[in-house]
Order: C-alpha cells, then sequence, then structure tokens
C-alpha cells in the first residue's frame, strides 16, 4: 500500500474502478412475505423492462454492468435478442439462475427426487439454462436447489447425494472451455430435516470432485447465527473454489434484506478477506495463483422499499465496504499478527473500518463522469415517476414471474 495519504487514496480509487457487481433481474419484480406479496407502481412486466431498471442502477453507480436472469421467470423467445436488448440499454447479461423448485413435480425434490422421471425433467432444464447461457454469451450458471427431506426415513439421505452427484456430472459435462458452474447451498428451508445441499462444505466437496470450472456459492444469509462467514471465504479463496457472492443483509435466517444493512462490519470483513486473497482487485492471489475470477452479485427482495433506489444503495452499501478493505495498512496488519500483538492488529482493521469513505467515492464518481449522489441523482431523473405512468396494464413480475 501507498505511504502518503494522496497515494493511498489514487491507489484505492483504481482499484474501485475495476469493480463490477451483479444485479438480479427479480429484485425489479414484486416481492414480499410469506403472507403476502405486495404489488408497487411501475414494477416491470417483461424481461426487457427488469433489464432497464437495472441499467438505471448502472447509469447511477457505475458499477452494476450485468444482470442475472432466472429461468424461467426471464423466459423469452429470443435469448439473442435479450442480450442485444441489454446491450443497447448499457449492460449485459450475467448469470444464468436455474428454477427447479417451483413445479409441483418438485414436492419431494428435483435431482434427488426419488422418481427418475422427475430427476430427468430437473436435469433437462438445467441443460436448457447452459443453452441459455450459449446464447446470452452468459460464463456462469447458478445452481440451487431445494431439495432435502422433512422427516427422518422419509429417503436415504447417501443416495440422494448419488442421484445428485449424477446430475452435476451430466450438466459440468455439457459446459463450455470458458463457462462455470457455481453452486449454492443453504442451511434450511424449505426442507427441515434434511437439506442436499445445505452447508459450504457439502458444496466445496461436489465441486472438488468436479473439477476446475466449479466452484462454490456463498450467498450470505445462508448460515446458521454466528457462523463466521470471513472464515469460509478466505478457505475457499485460498483452495481457489470461491466463484460468487449473493450479497444480502439478514437479522434471523434467509432475509434477503439490502446489502449492508444489518451488520456492515460483517460486509467489510467479508471484503477484507476477499482483497487480502487477491480476489478484488482480480490478480494473483497471495500464493501467485491466477485471479478468483469471483462473480459479486446482489440477491434480494425490496418488499416495502421502492425497488430500484433499494439497488442503488444495495450497490453502494459493497461499495463502502469495499473501500474500507482497500484502506487497510496490510504491511502493519501483517507486522502486528507477526509479533502476536493482538489490540494492535485488530486497530489496523478498525482504522480502516472507521474511516468515512464517502468523500473519496464521491470524489471518484465526479472524476469519472458521475453525479457524486447517485441516490440523488436517481431521484431528480423522474424515471420512477414516468415507469409508475407508462407501465398500466399486463402482469407485473413477481417473485416466481
Amino acid at each position: 500500500m501507498p505511504d502518503t495519504t494522496s497515494e493511498r487514496a489514487a491507489a484505492v480509487k483504481a482499484a474501485l474502478r475495476t469493480q463490477s457487481i451483479e444485479l438480479p433481474s427479480w429484485a425489479f419484480g414484486n416481492s414480499g412475505t410469506r403472507f403476502k406479496v405486495f404489488a408497487q407502481p411501475g414494477v416491470p412486466r417483461t424481461p426487457e423492462e427488469k433489464i432497464e431498471d437495472a441499467a438505471q442502477v448502472h447509469r447511477y453507480t457505475g458499477i452494476a454492468p450485468s444482470v442475472a436472469l432466472h429461468i424461467p421467470w426471464d423466459e423469452v423467445d429470443d435469448y439473442a435478442a435479450l442480450a442485444a436488448h441489454a446491450a443497447s440499454a448499457g449492460v449485459r447479461i450475467g448469470t444464468i439462475n436455474a428454477n427447479v423448485f417451483q413445479d409441483d413435480d418438485y414436492r419431494l425434490g428435483s435431482v434427488t427426487n426419488p422418481d427418475p422421471r422427475v430427476r430427468r425433467k430437473a436435469v433437462d432444464h438445467l441443460l436448457e439454462c447452459v443453452d441459455v447461457m450459449d446464447a446470452t454469451g452468459s460464463r456462469d450458471l447458478k445452481l440451487w436447489f431445494a431439495d432435502g427431506t422433512n422427516y427422518p426415513g422419509q429417503d436415504d439421505i447417501a443416495a440422494r447425494q448419488d442421484r445428485l452427484a449424477d446430475a452435476l456430472d451430466e450438466v459440468y459435462a455439457r459446459l463450455a472451455p470458458h463457462q462455470r458452474m457455481v453452486l449454492e447451498y443453504k442451511l434450511f428451508e424449505p426442507a427441515f430435516y434434511t437439506t442436499d445441499v445445505p452447508d459450504w462444505g457439502t458444496a466445496y466437496a461436489h465441486c472438488l470432485r468436479l473439477g476446475e470450472r466449479a466452484k462454490v456459492v456463498v450467498d450470505t444469509g445462508h448460515h446458521a447465527p454466528g457462523t463466521n462467514i470471513e472464515f469460509i471465504v478466505a478457505f475457499l479463496l485460498r483452495a481457489g473454489k470461491l466463484g460468487a457472492f449473493d450479497f444480502n443483509s439478514r437479522f434471523y435466517a434467509d432475509d434477503d434484506l439490502m446489502a449492508g444493512a444489518a451488520d456492515p462490519f460483517q460486509l467489510f470483513r467479508i471484503m477484507h478477506e476477499v482483497v487480502r486473497g487477491g480476489a478484488f482487485p482480480e490478480g494473483p492471489g497471495p500464493d501467485g495463483s491466477p485471479g478468483a475470477g469471483v462473480c459479486f452479485m446482489l440477491d434480494q427482495c425490496h418488499n416495502i422499499e421502492p425497488k430500484i433506489p433499494g439497488q442503488i444503495r444495495s450497490v453502494l452499501n459493497v461499495q463502502e465496504a469495499t473501500a474500507k478493505a482497500l484502506l487497510v495498512d496490510a504491511a502493519a496488519l501483517a507486522k502486528a499478527q507477526a509479533a502476536g500483538d493482538v489490540l494492535g492488529a485488530n486497530s489496523v482493521l478498525m482504522d480502516a473500518y472507521n474511516t468515512d469513505v464517502r468523500p473519496l467515492l464521491a470524489e471518484l464518481r465526479a472524476e469519472d463522469g458521475l453525479d457524486p449522489d447517485p441516490m440523488a441523482a436517481y431521484a431528480r431523473s423522474g424515471y420512477g415517476e414516468r415507469i409508475a405512468a407508462e407501465r398500466v396494464g399486463g402482469a407485473q413480475a413477481g417473485w416466481g414471474a
């Protein structure tokens, strides 16, 4: 890290200019709790309108150039045309997310279902998603399985792992050399007795067996209370197996609130490990290994707050946490750690975390031709009012549509 304050600020800005945060198309649709989905005016009715809203986030933040799709929520007849539409809006199609959890056939699971017909149907959908990747130029196929059991004895736990492995093998073999499979895990819900991919260790074991282009997704809301997520991040980076993040905040479980809203210090600690592990800015890791190629994505639902401002605020929260992580004096930290200086080492981290990086980020945006205050700039644009007036009629997109 450079010695002078001005040199350090310049280095942080240079790194931040490489940052890219992917947006989820589903964040722009209606969502809610188990009890009620809350409709908002101006919500997109088509995948094209979702992309147009995502492009607004990139327009004002400058660091959200890609949009993840969820199939079949974002199903269209011509995916190449959808990719062209995204390009015309100033963004691109990112990760393709499969959906094998919203069909009556999947009541007892998808790829681990005891019925071979259902397993075949699920795998065929995953292969269809690879076709979508081919058409859109996407690199990553993200897999999350709601599969599991609710009662002891309901199914053979080990046999379900065999079925999962078989499905992953077939899909992995279908990927092109430049494409990756990223496997997500979740502690519980909707399966409450066993979940077939419940934790990072299970996902890691399957990815390790599959090969280099299989990586683990860390969703920050998918852990037991008190779990040290930054340890998981450090471990997976060290092993070369961290493929992607789903950033969000939680108070209790998988709440999918805005990233950095519940525990901004945790987000900072995670980003510190990302920076320390060489995954941002992407480059050689501390052991000289190639860059990690981590996809930093939001995975959120905006139930009571407006969709586009909620995404802008979330992007800014991740950017602020990253800026603070970049300010950590790595040399001073290593020196304190080597000396066993517990308080000194902690102080190095806290000094960076307690730095107000907002002036630096405002300066960065001004230098790059953006408004220093993205939230205010969007509010002044009138875009929210315009889409509320224009998007009348048709079916609003929502969770599951």
